[in-house]
């Protein structure tokens, strides 16, 4: 009966991230570096918000935008970090995480044929949800321009057809940013463009220097931009299930359509537990940036050490180095890497074909495990330079 199945989710596959980790799971004493699981407990206080609602009874439903006061407190959030202004009552919407942030959005603005842009390597949740829709994502190789997206090689693959360009920065799993001016160079591009932009903004907080810029800023573009936020990463909420959106009236009067079909709206308990996030923990996430910048620092300075070729990353808590002179694929690399030295990273290909000769190293870990990890990592290394296995 097989068969029967809705050809569209038949050809779609469990994320390469996932299925690595699942994969290596059976392996006994491994370090693994792969998911992107913030190790900081929720702060405190947003717990015992969370408490307090269950106490209070705040089982029931919401407005399925979320609660008002919520959404009156996001708006203000991305207003005082980002310079972003927009309507709680009509203009954001409180999601199940940001995946469903994507998704109602995707679902909203999308066709049968539609060309959505995206940068190459990129998270792997995009790409499935487009052909959902009937879309196709089209891909920018972004290797050599410091995996960053430019409009120069955004112009390169507009056509009639493109309905979206998707922003994902700070980047997973590259951990580039871009610069104000990258941004307002792409914000002039696409102006005039009949087109939607996505600007996945959910490591917006984790910029380890300088400020995040969201193109919602640039006037030209707010009317067509839609932001992707959430608390998963910011607060370490990742459980929690809160994702936002951010988008003009005429929009999201169509994005809470889907959002309301699919899921009603967002857990009460865990919107009261958002409120405090976002009011009395509007700085939560400062020290944990402190603490991964230092990671950031740490995990750098060891694989440049090892000879890797490997790009400096500004944001998130990922970095993504080069393994192409091991003449390996990506999978086997990692493969290889988990069976001999038990550590787990995960296989540049699964964040598109532009991923390969790369592997993804997560440092949202303890220092002690990141030593733990690099000093497996390094012994390996050493092992497959002293058999020549490259040359």
């Amino acid at each position: 009966m097989e068969h029967l199945i809705n050809n569209r989710v038949r050809n779609i596959e469990i994320s390469g991230i996932r299925k690595f980790f699942n994969m290596v799971a059976e392996y006994e004493d491994v370090v693994s570096l792969t998911i992107g699981q913030p190790d900081f407990y929720t702060p405190q206080h947003v717990k015992e918000a969370g408490k307090r609602a269950i106490d209070e009874n705040k089982t029931t439903y919401t407005h399925n935008a979320g609660l008002i006061e919520l959404r009156a407190a996001a708006a203000h959030f991305v207003k005082k970090k980002y310079n972003l202004t927009y309507n709680p009552e009509d203009e954001v919407i409180v999601t199940s995480g940001a995946s469903e942030a994507i998704d109602i959005a995707f679902r909203t603005i999308l066709e049968e044929g539609s060309e959505v842009i995206l940068p190459g390597p990129v998270y792997p949740g995009y790409e499935p949800i487009i052909k959902l829709c009937g879309a196709k994502p089209v891909y920018v190789d972004t290797r050599e321009h410091n995996f960053q997206l430019n409009a120069a090689l955004i112009e390169k693959h507009l056509t009639d057809k493109t309905r979206c360009v998707v922003l994902p920065y700070p980047s997973n799993p590259t951990g580039c940013t871009l610069s104000k001016d990258n941004v307002a160079e792409i914000a002039e591009l696409l102006k005039d463009k009949e087109l939607f932009i996505l600007s996945d903004e959910i490591y917006s907080e984790l910029v380890l220097e300088g400020e995040h810029h969201s193109i919602a800023s640039f006037s030209e573009c707010r009317e067509k931009t839609i932001v992707i936020n959430g608390l998963s990463k910011s607060h370490s909420m990742t459980g929690w299930r809160i994702g936002l959106t951010f988008a003009p009236a005429y929009l999201s009067k169509h994005m809470i359509k889907v959002h309301q079909y699919n899921v009603t709206c967002a857990s009460n308990i865990t919107q009261h537990a958002a409120l405090a996030a976002l009011t009395e923990g509007i700085d939560d996430a400062l020290p944990m940036k402190k603490a991964y910048g230092e990671r950031m620092e740490y995990v750098y300075g060891r694989l440049k050490a090892m000879g890797f070729e490997v790009e400096k990353p500004n944001g998130a808590f990922y970095i993504f180095p080069s393994i192409k002179k091991y003449q390996m694929s990506s999978f086997d690399f990692a493969l290889k890497l988990v069976k001999e030295a038990g550590v787990a990273v995960v296989p540049g290909d699964a964040f598109s074909s532009f991923g390969e000769g790369y592997v993804r190293l997560s440092f949202a870990y303890s220092m002690e495990l990141l030593e733990k990890g690099l000093n497996r990592l390094e012994t390996f290394i050493n092992q497959l330079e002293n058999e020549s296995v490259f040359n």
